[in-house]
C-alpha cells in the first residue's frame, strides 16, 4: 500500500488530519499541496482498498472521498466506514453530479457533497466547517415506538419480530425514519426513493405507502405511518 502524506502542520494550533481518497494523481497532488499549505496533515489513498484500510484504522478529522475509485467505490467505502462505527465526517468530492448521486451520498451517511470541477477555496471552507461541526450524526438504528430500523444492516423489526421488505420499501421506510415526526411531501418522496419528478397523475407513492403499511402497521394496533391530507406522509408514534 502506497500512502502519500504531506508534511506535518497545525491548524489553529492543533494538528488536524485529513484523508483524501483520489485516484487522479494530478487532483490528489493539488489537494495535498493546497490543504498542506493551509495547515493540515494530509494522507492520500490512490485506490479504494487503501482508503478503506486507512479510513477504518486511522484517526482522521475529515475524509475527502471520490466516488469512482479502483478496487472499491466511494459508496462502498462510506458504508464500510459507518458499519465499523467510525463517525468521521465525510465530504464527497466527485464528478458524479446527478441529484440522485448527491442524495445517495447524503442518505448513506456523508456529511457534505461537492461536485468537480470545484474551487479550492470552497473545498477548504467546507472542510473547516466539518471540522468545527465534529462527528455528530444520526444513530444507525432508529427506534420509533416498538419499530426498529437498522439503517446499516437494512433490517426492520417490530414487536420483536422481523419484517421483510423489498429494497424500495426499505428505502421508503428509511427516508421516513430519518425524518421522523416530519411531514414529507409526495414530491420529495418520489424524488429520493424513485429518482423521479412527481406527477400528480401518478399514484406510485400512495401505492408504495399502502404496501409498506400492510407490513409495518396493519398487524399492530398502534399505527406509525400517517397521512396528512394535501401534505404528504409522516412516521411517528401518536
Amino acid at each position: 500500500m502506497r500512502v502519500l502524506r504531506s508534511v506535518h502542520a497545525t491548524w489553529e494550533g492543533i494538528e488536524m488530519k485529513i484523508l483524501i481518497a483520489e485516484d487522479d494523481q494530478k487532483t490528489a497532488a493539488y489537494l495535498r499541496k493546497g490543504l498542506g499549505e493551509s495547515g493540515f496533515v494530509v494522507d492520500v489513498a490512490e485506490n479504494g482498498a487503501d482508503a478503506v484500510f486507512l479510513a477504518t484504522t486511522g484517526d482522521y478529522d475529515v475524509i475527502v472521498l471520490d466516488v469512482m475509485l479502483p478496487q472499491c467505490d466511494g459508496w462502498t467505502i462510506l458504508a464500510k466506514l459507518r458499519s465499523a462505527g467510525k463517525q468521521t465526517p465525510v465530504l464527497f468530492l466527485t464528478a458524479c453530479d446527478a441529484v440522485s448521486d448527491r442524495v445517495k451520498g447524503l442518505e448513506l451517511g456523508a456529511d457534505d457533497y461537492l461536485v468537480k470541477p470545484f474551487m479550492f477555496s470552497e473545498l477548504r471552507a467546507r472542510v473547516r466547517s466539518l471540522m468545527r461541526r465534529g462527528p455528530t450524526r444520526q444513530p444507525e438504528t432508529m427506534c420509533i415506538a416498538d419499530l426498529k430500523v437498522d439503517l446499516t444492516q437494512q433490517k426492520v423489526a417490530r414487536g420483536g419480530g422481523r419484517i421483510n421488505l423489498t429494497s424500495k420499501e426499505f428505502r421508503l421506510l428509511a427516508l421516513l425514519a430519518r425524518h421522523v415526526g416530519e411531514i414529507l411531501p409526495r414530491t420529495l418522496i418520489a424524488e429520493q426513493v424513485w429518482d423521479m419528478n412527481f406527477d400528480s397523475d401518478t399514484n406510485v407513492v400512495d401505492v408504495a405507502i399502502r404496501r409498506l403499511r400492510s407490513k409495518v402497521d396493519d398487524p399492530f394496533d398502534a399505527k406509525l405511518i400517517h397521512s396528512e391530507r394535501g401534505r404528504g406522509y409522516v412516521l411517528e408514534a401518536r
